[in-house]
């Protein structure tokens, strides 16, 4: 059973002054919405509320969120609608692959809610995205965010068969931290999958109330499973429904964890207290590969 989320007695912290995001909808931002109602697509730089949608979105980079936008967990850091999915789209990936071919995408970043009623998990749907992107625009390189499948090995390889050039999955906390804030998740499950991918990376939170010293004996484990990208990026609260903030870290905290990854052989690390999971994605992809 998860605990519930804490309750702070202190006002909660305000947001740094370091935080300063621009609020532009230039044409590509427009573009984007425009395109992703017209395909009935979702992204999940919208669902989960990304502070960097702006930027990304008129730079040409969305996050295509598949499997629908209702997930069947509920972790307490996320923005995401929990409840009862509708069935599976199996048109979805010809209508993300038709989005990447529109946009002139070079690499193109596929995620999904939880399904944890299908089989599966939704593997099929990820590997059938790959394969209708690679027909379509060859060129794309193709970075996949998966869940953990509950474990299922199998589902796993399934995605993997499809080849994406990145396979991503992100650890989001430190153990001690797993049964509270993703109660239906487990940290060993998540390493399980890392250790199956061939080009892997992973991503981490901070400030949920971690210590710095359990950050680094996490980055020294995603790399013992084999990671090479990596992502560490500051926790911002969805709504007073969520996980509070316990601590921001400043930018040196960050610029200082990156040192410390490259340290310990990540070919790539994107720290900084906008960073997420596919901040800047398609520059990680290439470091990463090589």
């Amino acid at each position: 059973m998860s605990r519930p989320i804490p309750m702070v007695q202190e006002p909660r912290p305000r947001l740094p002054a370091w935080f300063k995001v621009e609020l532009r909808q230039g044409p590509d931002y427009q573009e984007i919405r425009r395109l992703t109602q017209e395909l009935n697509l979702h992204t999940i730089c919208e669902e989960a509320r990304c502070p960097n949608v702006w930027e990304c979105w008129n730079n040409r980079t969305a996050t295509f969120l598949i499997l629908g936008d209702i997930c069947t967990r509920r972790c307490h850091y996320c923005a995401v609608t929990t409840g009862r999915p509708l069935p599976l789209d199996e048109g979805e990936p010809e209508r993300v692959a038709a989005a990447v071919k529109r946009l002139g995408l070079h690499h193109a970043v596929i995620t999904s809610v939880n399904r944890d009623e299908v089989s599966d998990g939704g593997a099929q749907i990820f590997a059938e995205t790959i394969r209708a992107i690679r027909r379509d625009l060859p060129t794309c390189t193709i970075e996949v965010l998966v869940p953990d499948f509950l474990g299922d090995l199998a589902a796993v390889e399934t995605v993997l068969a499809a080849r994406p050039d990145i396979f991503n999955h992100n650890i989001e906390t430190v153990p001690r931290l797993f049964p509270s804030v993703r109660p239906q998740g487990r940290y060993p499950r998540s390493i399980a999958v890392l250790k199956a991918g061939a080009v892997t990376k992973s991503g981490l939170m901070v400030g949920l109330g971690e210590t710095v010293e359990e950050v680094r004996a996490v980055m020294r484990e995603l790399r013992a499973a084999g990671c090479v990208i990596l992502s560490i990026g500051q926790y911002l609260q969805p709504t007073k429904a969520h996980w509070p903030v316990m601590r921001f870290y400043p930018p040196a905290e960050f610029l200082l964890l990156k040192e410390e990854g490259l340290a310990l052989g990540f070919r790539h690390v994107e720290s900084g207290p906008l960073v997420r999971s596919s901040y800047h994605a398609a520059e990680g992809a290439l470091l990463g590969a090589n």
